[in-house]
């Protein structure tokens, strides 16, 4: 059976899809709608024997990506970036289409981009998904604070949008514009509120049937949420060859300049999974507050950077024993056994 190598520009609403064959000539190049019949017009023209390439855009490439990957034909999801720049090496253009994609796989040049089985999907999709919701959350509560500045309020309560807090903020006299704005925020942050915890609970399902989280938790400053997180936005973590793999691809590893002889490092390279880089920041703001080693390495980079870059390091640092404790399948070696056993019980894992 003759092999087909099929590049797909992936739109909003419709796709490209070019089929070359083993000697490198456009056979058919079409147009379908980015719907499960447009999808079905492709995967009905491929066999087993093909291979598909298409480029990571948002999230358009998802249902496509899965139609064909159920049909156990083998799809590759192209790094954007590598594969312009690749593109443009080879064939003198910066226009990424269906016929380039097919073309550089044909020739085993594209730079792919990493793809979790579904399960971890799922998982990666519901923990963003709470990351959105807080957002949300702050953004509302920042409205809300304008508001009081607004009128010179302060709250005397520790946590404004607590008990205490949230019956003083409807005791406020405000203007009758401003007090429907006011009354319309707090039910905003009460749905978001009980939408978190919905999502909590389901997070907590999928975390205690974990073995990963359950090592991750033992780390100072991962909570289940993190841990999940953690979890989701590695991986399996035998696709990195080292340490450093892994912190380079989360964005944490320093610039590396070199002029002649001499080298020297600039800030991190921030290329890499945004989220993952800033959980572990998240993380490294309470690990040097509740760890004896981590504090006093986040003191000894202070004294000579600051405090800002001091976090990034620790940070940097977390991730590299990360990636110990999930290749060796061991707890954090510095481990609180009294705080790490009380995370086990909240989440429900067996002692």
């Amino acid at each position: 059976m003759t092999t087909h190598y099929v590049g797909v520009d992936v739109g909003k609403t419709r796709c490209r899809a070019a089929l070359m064959n083993q000697k490198g000539t456009i056979e058919k190049e079409f147009f379908f709608e980015n719907t499960p019949n447009g999808i079905q017009q492709l995967t009905s023209l491929l066999s087993s024997e093909d291979q598909v390439v298409m480029e990571s855009t948002a999230n358009m490439w998802l249902p496509l990506y899965e139609a064909i990957d159920n049909k156990h034909i083998k799809v590759v999801l192209a790094n954007p970036m590598k594969t312009k720049a690749i593109a443009s090496a080879r064939v003198k253009t910066d226009k990424v289409d269906a016929k380039i994609l097919a073309h550089l796989l044909r020739a085993d040049l594209v730079a792919e981009s990493y793809v979790p089985p579904k399960q971890l999907r799922d998982i990666r999709a519901l923990v963003r998904h709470r990351l959105s919701l807080t957002k949300i959350r702050t953004m509302v509560k920042n409205k809300v604070h304008a508001l009081t500045d607004k009128y010179g309020y302060r709250c005397e309560y520790s946590d404004m949008f607590g008990v205490s807090g949230l019956k003083w903020l409807k005791s406020l006299e405000m203007n009758k514009l401003d007090s429907l704005v006011l009354e319309n925020h707090l039910l905003h942050i009460e749905s978001v509120n009980l939408q978190i915890k919905r999502t909590d609970e389901a997070i907590l399902e999928s975390a205690v049937e974990d073995e990963d989280v359950r090592l991750l938790l033992s780390l100072p400053g991962v909570d289940v949420r993190t841990a999940l997180l953690l979890k989701s936005e590695i991986g399996r973590i035998d696709r990195f060859l080292d340490y450093k793999h892994l912190v380079s691809w989360a964005g944490l590893a320093p610039r590396v300049h070199q002029s002649g002889n001499v080298l020297w490092n600039g800030g991190i390279t921030k290329c890499g999974s945004s989220i993952l880089r800033w959980a572990m920041i998240e993380a490294a703001h309470t690990a040097v507050r509740c760890d004896e080693r981590f504090c006093e390495f986040y003191g000894r980079v202070k004294a000579r950077r600051g405090g800002s870059k001091a976090v990034v390091a620790v940070a940097n640092r977390m991730l590299k024993v990360v990636w110990v404790m999930l290749v060796r399948r061991e707890v954090y070696s510095g481990v609180n056994q009294r705080l790490y056993e009380e995370k086990l019980n909240r989440v429900g894992f067996d002692m």
